[in-house]
């Protein structure tokens, strides 16, 4: 039975308000059933939770750092014991697996556990001045951070922006996919509301694309974490510019999975097929342009096919399937759009290529022209496109051809020669011997091209992310001028 609960935005004032937008029926991708029933926010709920968030910062960024810090901990605490808060959100909401939404879980634990970490990290260095003075530069946080996550990840991708900015001393508004308001939001300011954390300084404003662009544009909201498809992230680059906001963009990728010639092919599809058809192939890291030796395609394509035949499809309640939905139809049209454009270009139907309501199959493209659809769009759906290359270098060239540069794979028995080979690669990532689909609390994230700009996460670069860098100078005495 679906969920009927009135979840609501927590605007201001301690309470779970009905937003001004009404409410925002939330359905499951499985089957269309209602999820709950959320209070949706308008630009004038946006103005108020901007103005509170402002008002109660300050207070926030000035306690010692082990009280943002415990908030932190203890978040992660009340999940730890009780991963099913999350879980049971995550599954019908995004169409998420129960081992996808326990990872999840896991993932979302990290960015709490860092970003206690991070609060106590060193804010500064010392530095040398050509004056008799003190001088520092110094992290300081930022005031309001604005942060817009994706449906795909939502617990996640929202929680790695969330977690670092409230520890080094901001608040946030958050303005999660209206398809995942709870899994990506609300559950999320609930339990850190949970573990102490003040009144004003997270709000979670369910809504749809104006009070995002209101979000992009407010003056008193200086700094905007933004993940999600590259389309949009020029639109708000574009839209924050006249107003000089720190902006960090994390959005798509068309990942390269290079097999190399030295590589063990049943070994390199097992980690092929998790990079390309986890979660439905909706990830923005997921393993897009398979790159194999053509002496070893046949081979590799057959393998890659076996898997995709036995993974099972279905609904995401039902712990024995491996995949669920694609998250709506307009984005399964898209997804066999390309998967059915790329075969009459002249690719190799190997596997897949049906559906069933919302449910993809896992599909795998042979001889894939560099052309086709499949081949240079990011096709976010359970589909793995297989190109040939001739040599090494032509390999390299058709990995670095892409407009993208978030994640690569390389698959070799000669882990140091890939490591050489890194230094060709124009990616924010690359992973030996593994797919490319990874993601740590503790490591940089983030691509380069049209895979994002603005900076990337980790744990001491989310300094950088969500403070400014203030130069201090001290000295004894007055400095006397010749004025």
């Amino acid at each position: 039975m679906a969920n009927t609960l009135a979840w609501t935005a927590k605007i201001f004032d301690g309470g779970w308000l009905d937003g001004g937008g009404g409410t925002l029926d939330v359905t499951a991708p499985a089957d269309g059933a209602l999820v709950a029933t959320v209070g949706a926010a308008d630009v004038a709920d946006l103005d108020r939770a901007v103005a509170k968030a402002a008002r109660v910062q300050q207070e926030w960024a000035a306690k010692p750092y082990p009280e943002r810090a415990s908030v932190m901990t203890k978040a992660a605490a009340i999940l730890e014991q009780n991963p099913e808060r999350l879980t049971r959100w995550l599954i019908p909401e995004s169409g998420s697996s129960h081992g996808k939404a326990g990872a999840e879980v896991g993932l979302v634990l990290a960015e709490l556990t860092e970003a206690a970490t991070l609060a106590s990290q060193p804010y500064g260095q010392v530095l040398r001045s050509a004056k008799s003075r003190f001088s520092v530069g110094r992290y300081v946080p930022m005031g309001v951070i604005g942060v817009i996550s994706p449906f795909n990840f939502p617990a996640v991708l929202s929680m790695r922006s969330v977690a670092p900015a409230l520890a080094v001393g901001n608040a946030v508004v958050l303005k999660p996919d209206p398809r995942t308001p709870i899994s990506g939001g609300l559950v999320l300011a609930e339990i850190l509301a949970e573990a102490g954390l003040p009144d004003g300084l997270l709000h979670v404003l369910p809504s749809g694309a104006d009070v995002g662009a209101a979000l992009v544009s407010h003056p008193d909201v200086p700094c905007i974490s933004f993940t999600g498809s590259t389309a949009a992230g020029r639109r708000i680059a574009e839209a924050a510019a006249p107003l000089l906001k720190k902006v960090h963009l994390e959005l798509g990728g068309n990942n390269a999975f290079l097999v190399l010639p030295d590589a063990d092919i049943e070994a390199a599809a097992s980690a092929g097929a998790w990079g390309s058809f986890l979660h439905q192939g909706q990830i923005c890291m997921a393993s897009g342009r398979h790159l194999v030796p053509e002496h070893l395609a046949e081979q590799y394509t057959a393998e890659l096919a076996k898997i995709a035949a036995r993974i099972t499809v279905g609904d995401p309640t039902d712990p024995s399937n491996a995949l669920g939905p694609i998250i709506d139809e307009n984005q399964l049209k898209r997804v066999d759009s390309i998967v059915q454009a790329t075969v009459t270009a002249g690719a190799e139907l190997a596997a897949g290529g049906t559906f069933d309501g919302l449910y993809y199959r896992p599909t795998v493209l042979g001889n894939v022209p560099k052309d086709s659809p499949a081949f240079t769009e990011e096709i976010f759906g359970p589909v793995a496109p297989i190109t040939t290359y001739r040599t090494v270098d032509e390999a390299i060239d058709i990995v670095n051809s892409s407009e993208y540069g978030l994640s690569v794979a390389v698959l070799t028995s000669n882990p140091f020669k890939a490591y050489e080979l890194a230094d060709r690669i124009r990616s924010g990532a690359v992973h030996i011997n593994d797919q490319t689909i990874d993601d740590e609390a503790v490591a940089p994230f983030g691509g380069v091209k049209a895979s994002g700009s603005g900076g990337h996460f980790g744990t001491t670069v989310n300094l950088e992310t969500f403070c400014d860098l203030q130069w201090v100078t001290m000295q004894s005495d007055i400095q006397k001028y010749p004025f």
